[in-house]
């Protein structure tokens, strides 16, 4: 009996273990982490399509202050700035917390559906050829009609806004999460 649990204890070891590199995101509707921040005792939160939260157009304003900033892996600052590092950034200075990185910020927070989405939601994208790893981010800023405006890094024109409709990012698209 004793040898029996110790061989599920180690196959349950060593199936639990994995590579960085071969990472994937599963797009799922389950409930994940969510963004962590000091609460306020007097703000009360209501989710609406039509009412906007004033934390999430802070964010917004917070990220289109890079917007013309180049691009720079690794960066968080206005001498250059990659795509998770300028979500990062927006949301660090409201003193909310999330993961640094795009694939890992894309297992925060609630899955929303497209047609659900809001200004400060993110959006998750995949941009290398044959593969759907997440590999990068943006943020909402607007939704005019039925096309969807987001804030994010590119390697070849830095910080810029794009609308979700453009050919590229309507077939990289992965998935939309709310954090707040």
């Amino acid at each position: 009996m004793r040898q029996i649990a110790l061989m599920l204890l180690i196959v349950f070891s060593l199936s639990s273990c994995g590579s960085a590199k071969n990472r994937r995101v599963i797009t799922t509707k389950s409930k994940t982490t969510k963004a962590t921040r000091p609460v306020k005792r007097t703000q009360t939160v209501v989710r609406s399509a039509t009412l906007e939260l004033p934390l999430a157009k802070d964010i917004i304003k917070n990220a289109e202050k890079y917007e013309g900033t180049r691009y720079k892996y690794g960066g968080t600052t206005k001498k250059g700035m990659d795509c998770s590092g300028l979500i990062y950034t927006a949301f660090k200075e409201e003193n909310i917390t999330i993961p640094r990185v795009s694939h890992a910020m894309a297992t925060s927070g609630d899955w929303i559906d497209l047609k659900e989405v809001q200004k400060g939601d993110l959006l998750f994208f995949a941009t290398k050829k044959n593969n759907r790893s997440v590999n990068h981010v943006g943020l909402v800023t607007a939704i005019k009609d039925d096309d969807v405006e987001f804030i994010h890094a590119t390697t070849s024109r830095g910080v810029i806004t794009s609308k979700l409709k453009e050919k590229y990012w309507y077939f990289a698209f992965v998935q939309a999460r709310r954090v707040l």
